[in-house]
């Protein structure tokens, strides 16, 4: 088929692959990063805000597990900001909020790996973080040391209270400092795409890097961050990846057509797949969003770029992104307020010279 259409109902999208019939050379595979694929797993933050303890932790953790979603790929349970005590300890230490995390972060840390999952935690590089507690700037060396001894694996690094310093140069000091805990953290460098972290973030340790302000829960917000991604495909490679921020499928914002669009494209543009949405009551049409191991597939492949933007004429667009076996996933998008057909070729998107290729809708 050298031709590809679909009727698109309002703001849908199709992710697919075309595979060409011949073989395809492959290009050069840069040398990959300190991780082989963008983060999977969940975030506290975008549904639960402030509002966290270590029992929604563990239920999140057990949910990942009773849903099937670990098996999909999905690891790292991700506590965001309130999870500290309002001041650091005699020694200088960050602590666990007493209240909210009576346990101890190592606890939970333990608690999670004995299911096969990962831990994340939350901070700024700055004086507070974003909720007004302790922050790590000038305290990187001993807080990288308290992250690796509660065998944490993964840091959010935020952007709040930083004192207008040059970001490169406070997220430089959070990753010496987690290159000599000991331990294999991962770095998330969040500081809202200010100060062009796609170009510093690689060489401070960071393996993802946000490049825009916050997601909500709405069509126009969803789609305002995924415009801001055009351009920036040539910064990501293999282990180092662009973030437009964490998932929202599930909230309740967008209708379910909106949320497949929202998930297929993240998975397009090779972002970490953070949900964000309450696990423990988690619907079965979200898990068929959220669980499609063929569009997780497009997300963990590595063949030799993000996908990025191929075609705007203005309601309707064609993403795509070329796969390590030679095929190349392809994303129908239409933004308008009406049903409508987007088209594309296989010479368009860069598989012309064969006459017989195989479609597959994921």
């Amino acid at each position: 088929m050298r031709k590809l259409a679909a009727a698109l109902t309002t703001a849908a999208a199709i992710a697919a692959t075309l595979t060409v019939a011949t073989t395809n050379a492959q290009a050069a595979t840069p040398a990959p990063g300190p991780i082989t694929a963008p983060p999977m797993g969940w975030n506290s933050w975008n549904r639960f805000g402030c509002n966290i303890d270590e029992g929604l932790i563990r239920s999140t953790a057990d949910a990942l597990v009773s849903t099937g979603l670990r098996d999909a790929g999905y690891k790292y349970v991700n506590i965001d900001d309130c999870w500290m005590a309002g001041s650091r300890d005699a020694q200088g230490r960050l602590q666990a909020n007493p209240t909210r995390f009576p346990g101890g972060i190592r606890a939970l840390a333990d608690y999670v790996h004995a299911r096969g999952l990962k831990l994340g935690i939350y901070e700024s590089a700055g004086t507070a973080t974003c909720q007004g507690l302790p922050g790590s700037l000038d305290h990187e060396t001993v807080d990288a040391q308290t992250f690796a001894s509660w065998q944490v694996d993964y840091l959010k690094y935020d952007n709040c209270n930083n004192q207008a310093r040059p970001a490169a140069d406070r997220y430089r000091a959070m990753g010496e400092a987690l290159r000599n805990s000991g331990r294999a953290i991962v770095y998330s460098v969040c500081n809202w795409g200010q100060e062009d972290p796609w170009i510093f973030a690689q060489q401070v340790g960071g393996v993802a890097w946000r490049t825009t302000g916050d997601i909500n829960d709405s069509w126009g917000t969803m789609t305002s961050l995924l415009d801001q991604q055009a351009g920036l495909e040539l910064f990501s490679r293999k282990g180092f990846y662009n973030d437009p921020d964490m998932l929202e499928v599930g909230n309740g914002g967008m209708t379910p057509t909106e949320y497949t669009t929202h998930f297929s494209l993240w998975a397009l543009l090779s972002a970490p797949l953070l949900l964000g949405n309450d696990l423990r009551s988690v619907s079965a049409a979200t898990l068929s969003i959220v669980e499609n191991a063929d569009v997780i597939a497009v997300n963990q492949d590595w063949g030799g770029s993000q996908g990025r933007r191929l075609v705007d004429n203005g309601d309707t667009e064609v993403w795509g992104k070329p796969m390590s076996d030679g095929s190349f996933a392809v994303v129908l998008l239409n933004r308008g307020a009406s049903a409508t057909t987007v088209s594309t070729t296989a010479a368009a998107i860069g598989l012309g010279g064969s006459s017989q290729y195989t479609l597959k809708d994921l």
